[in-house]
């Protein structure tokens, strides 16, 4: 590995690490060895080949993990993939609580990535669930009826939003929860923003929403 292959931005990403730095540092090996670019995206070490991304390092309070961003399309020989939410639909994750992990597992990581990159030379891609296929809860449809604007701004959201917001509307049992979750969000599709959009403008991760909010007296 040269130091030519080495991005800027994510040295600086783990020299500021305060948790699984020697976790990071070593899965950045392994992947480099894997002739990946080496890219920093949503705020994290991304490999990509060919432009595509492959792999992306990230942390947790509990693990830190290599997320592949096709993983549903792998075949997971091992049984080491993690689906992060049961709303994730492409990537998996593999995760690792220490480094002895990682270096005991660096054969097996690199058949994963090695396989993640030829399923992208492939051309091949994840079957994404299309809104159409989750059920629009009765409370939302009633809005909806309600409220013209509401559904004209819904149906403007981009899919994610829409399948994000069709799933947090479902999830409560009763009937009345799920209305003042409907009542709560109401204004914030109308200006047209997701669930987990910023609303203040503070965010550095905008669009999404890091609780910058919280810190105003």
């Amino acid at each position: 590995m040269t130091n030519s292959r080495l991005n800027p931005k994510v040295d600086e990403f783990l020299s500021k690490a305060k948790k699984w730095k020697e976790e990071y540092e070593k899965l950045r090996n392994i992947v480099l060895d894997c002739e990946l670019t080496e890219e920093f995206k949503w705020m994290h070490p991304c490999y990509t080949f060919e432009k595509k991304n492959i792999v992306l390092i990230h942390g947790f309070k509990e693990y830190c993990a290599l997320l592949f961003h096709k993983g549903a399309l792998l075949q997971d020989a091992h049984g080491i993939l993690v689906q992060q939410t049961e709303n994730v639909q492409a990537a998996r994750q593999i995760r690792f609580t220490n480094v002895q992990e990682i270096v005991e597992m660096e054969t097996i990581l690199k058949a994963y990535i090695y396989e993640a990159i030829e399923v992208e030379k492939a051309g091949l891609e994840v079957n994404i669930k299309k809104n159409t296929e989750f059920t629009i809860p009765e409370e939302l449809q009633n809005k909806f009826d309600e409220i013209a604007a509401l559904k004209t701004a819904f149906e403007a959201l981009t899919p994610g939003r829409q399948r994000a917001y069709i799933l947090h509307f479902s999830a409560p049992k009763q009937s009345k929860t799920r209305v003042s979750r409907v009542e709560k969000y109401m204004q914030q599709i109308l200006n047209g923003k997701g669930l987990n959009d910023c609303t203040c403008g503070l965010s550095q991760k905008q669009p999404n929403c890091d609780g910058s909010h919280k810190n105003i007296r």
